[in-house]
Parts: structure tokens; C-alpha cells; sequence
């Protein structure tokens, strides 16, 4: 799913040596399974995964693009072409903003270009930018 992600824009799908290879994209799976890591998948009728969605938190000095502060995980989602435009990545956010709420996170935070098709996801999910350099932006996770 990470090359999914890292691959919004049609055709700029990579291997995912080359993904891995990427200090920028492979920091949100790197090690994965640390504490406070948390991911969700999603699947379709015959178990095949069609959507993932997953949150990290980073340091200062070694973080993704979304990055607000060490006390706000970053997210990280993806949703197969295939699947798009059927509410698997609002089910995603869903279920993240709620695992997080369980575990006492205050907030969620991601990065998305202006030109993503997905703001409008994010958006009706209650994000909202925050600053242009990278393009984080946050939702408290408190809100439905």
C-alpha cells in the first residue's frame, strides 16, 4: 500500500524497491511495529487488501511530510485505482481516527498536495491545513 500512496498521480506507480529506497516515503514503514504505530486494511469480499491506512509519530529531527509536532501521529493512506470513489478511504479514516481516540491521541496529521483528488476526503473528514511547506495538515481526532 505504501507504493500506492506514494503513486496518487496515475502512471507514477514504482517498484517497491525503488519506494523503500526513498528516505521520504520509507520512513512510514520503516521498523514497523514500533510503539504507537497503528495501521489499519482494508479488504474486499474475497479477502483481497484494497486500502490501508496507518499512523506513526516521529521526532523532530526524522519525520515524514506531515509533520506538526512528536505528540501528533502521522498518517499515511492508500486505496487501490480500483477501489476509489467507494468510501474504502473514509472507512479508513474512520477506523484510524477511532483507534487512535482509543489509545488517547488528540490529533492526526497528513500531507497532501493541493492537486490530490483526495483533500476532498480528507477534508469531509476533518482535516484542515495548517502551513504550505509540505502541506501538513491536521484533525483533531475527538471530532466524528
Amino acid at each position: 500500500m505504501l507504493r500506492e500512496a506514494a503513486a496518487w498521480r496515475r502512471g507514477d506507480l514504482r517498484s517497491l524497491d525503488e519506494v523503500l529506497a526513498d528516505p521520504h516515503s520509507a520512513v512510514y514503514v520503516d521498523g514497523w511495529g514500533r510503539e504507537g504505530d497503528v495501521g489499519i486494511v482494508a479488504e474486499d469480499e474475497g479477502g483481497v487488501p484494497v486500502g490501508a491506512a496507518w499512523y506513526r509519530t516521529f521526532a523532530a529531527g526524522a519525520h515524514g511530510y506531515g509533520y506538526v509536532g512528536p505528540a501528533v501521529p502521522e498518517v499515511a493512506l492508500a486505496v487501490r485505482p480500483e477501489s476509489r470513489r467507494r468510501g474504502v478511504g473514509a472507512a479508513l479514516l474512520a477506523a484510524l481516527a477511532d483507534a487512535a481516540r482509543t489509545r488517547g491521541v488528540r490529533a492526526l496529521s497528513l500531507s497532501v498536495e493541493s492537486d490530490n483528488p483526495a483533500v476532498r476526503l480528507y477534508e469531509r473528514a476533518g482535516f484542515r491545513g495548517v502551513a504550505l511547506v509540505h502541506a501538513p495538515w491536521t484533525r483533531p481526532v475527538g471530532r466524528s
